[in-house]
C-alpha cells in the first residue's frame, strides 16, 4: 500500500495550485482574504511566506487607492476573460481595458492576470485543407504581402478551412475585401470541391459587390483555386488571379488571421456552432487589424487599415 499524504501537506499543495505565482505581498494578502473560507489563514500565510500578524494588520488598514484600482482591474479582467472566450493574453487584455477607460500598463495587467491564474487559451490544431500538389496552372504572386489598398474592389483575398458545426464538420470558404476587411462572400459545404466551395463564395461576392473589371483575387495554391472551373469564373468576371508563394502562409496573412480569430473567439470553444448560425452570422463578420497589432503578431510594421 502506498503512503498516504498528510492532510496538512495536501492543503498546502492545494493552496500552491490555486495561487500559482504571486510576488507582491498585497496580492498575497488579497488571495488569503478571498480564500479564507477554503483554507486556514495560518496555513496560507505559511505557504505564501507572509506573517500572520502582517496579514491581519493589512486587513485592518484602509484600502489604498492602488489596491482599489487593482481590485477593480481584477474584476474587469475576469469579465473580459469570459466575454472573449478566454482567448485574450495581456497585450489584448490591456487594449480592451484601456478602451473601457481603465488606466493600466501591460506589465501591470500581466501581473494581475497571473495572480488570477488567467492566461489566453491557444487555438487547437485544425485539419489542413490546402492541397497544392497538383498539375493545374499557378498564378504569380501579385499581392506580395502588400496589404494596404486605397479603395474598395482593388484586391480581394480568399481562403478555406475546416470548421466544426452542429451538423458535423464543414468546409468554410470566405472572400474578404482587403480595403476594410469585410467578408463579402462565403460558402459552407460538407464537400471539398471547387463547385461547392470557392465558386459559390466568389459568385456571392460578385453579386454583392458588382465589381468593375481588374479586381485582384489572391489566394493560396490550393487545387480548388487552381481548378479550371474557378479560373473560368475569374475570367468571366474580369478578375486577375494571384497566388501565394509555395508554403508561405504570410502571403495570405489577412485571411489566415481572420480564420484564427474566428475559431478562437467567435466559435463556441467546445461544441462548435450550428450550420444555420454560421450562415446567418458570416455576412456580418468583419476583421480589422491595426499596425500596432501587426507588430505584436509578426514583429513587422506594415500599414494595415483599422
Amino acid at each position: 500500500m502506498g503512503t498516504r499524504t498528510p492532510a496538512c501537506q495536501r492543503r498546502a499543495s492545494d493552496i500552491k495550485k490555486s495561487v500559482r505565482c504571486i510576488h507582491e505581498n498585497s496580492l498575497k494578502y488579497q488571495f488569503i482574504k478571498e480564500h479564507r473560507k477554503e483554507f486556514a489563514v495560518r496555513t496560507m500565510c505559511r505557504v505564501l511566506e507572509v506573517s500572520v500578524s502582517s496579514y491581519y494588520a493589512w486587513i485592518q488598514r484602509p484600502e489604498s487607492h492602488r489596491a482599489q484600482e487593482n481590485r477593480q482591474l481584477r474584476e474587469a479582467i475576469q469579465r473580459i476573460h469570459e466575454e472573449k472566450y478566454q482567448t485574450y493574453g495581456s497585450p489584448r487584455m490591456t487594449a480592451e481595458l484601456q478602451k473601457k477607460g481603465y488606466k493600466c500598463s501591460r506589465p501591470r495587467v500581466a501581473r494581475l492576470m497571473q495572480s488570477l491564474g488567467i492566461q489566453a487559451k491557444t487555438a487547437r490544431k485544425f485539419k489542413v485543407t490546402t492541397d497544392s500538389n497538383h498539375q493545374e496552372p499557378i498564378a504569380p504572386n501579385l499581392l506580395d504581402q502588400e496589404f494596404h489598398v486605397d479603395q474598395p474592389n482593388e484586391v480581394w483575398t480568399s481562403d478555406l478551412t475546416y470548421v466544426r458545426t452542429g451538423a458535423g464538420w464543414q468546409y468554410l470558404t470566405v472572400i474578404l475585401e482587403l480595403f476594410n476587411r469585410e467578408i463579402i462572400g462565403y460558402s459552407l459545404s460538407p464537400r471539398l470541391t471547387a463547385e461547392s466551395t470557392v465558386n459559390v463564395a466568389l459568385d456571392m461576392a460578385v453579386l454583392h459587390r458588382q465589381p468593375p473589371a481588374g479586381v485582384i483575387l489572391h489566394s493560396d495554391r490550393g487545387v480548388q483555386y487552381a481548378s479550371k472551373s474557378f479560373r473560368k469564373r475569374l475570367k468571366k468576371y474580369g478578375m486577375i488571379q494571384s497566388m501565394s508563394g509555395k508554403g508561405n502562409c504570410y502571403d495570405n496573412a489577412v485571411t489566415e488571421t481572420f480564420f484564427k480569430t474566428l475559431k478562437t473567439e467567435w466559435m463556441a470553444p467546445s461544441t462548435g456552432i450550428s450550420t444555420s448560425s454560421a450562415k446567418a452570422s458570416l455576412p456580418t463578420l468583419k476583421y480589422s487589424i491595426t499596425e500596432k497589432e501587426c507588430i505584436l503578431l509578426w514583429g513587422i510594421s506594415r500599414p494595415w487599415s483599422s
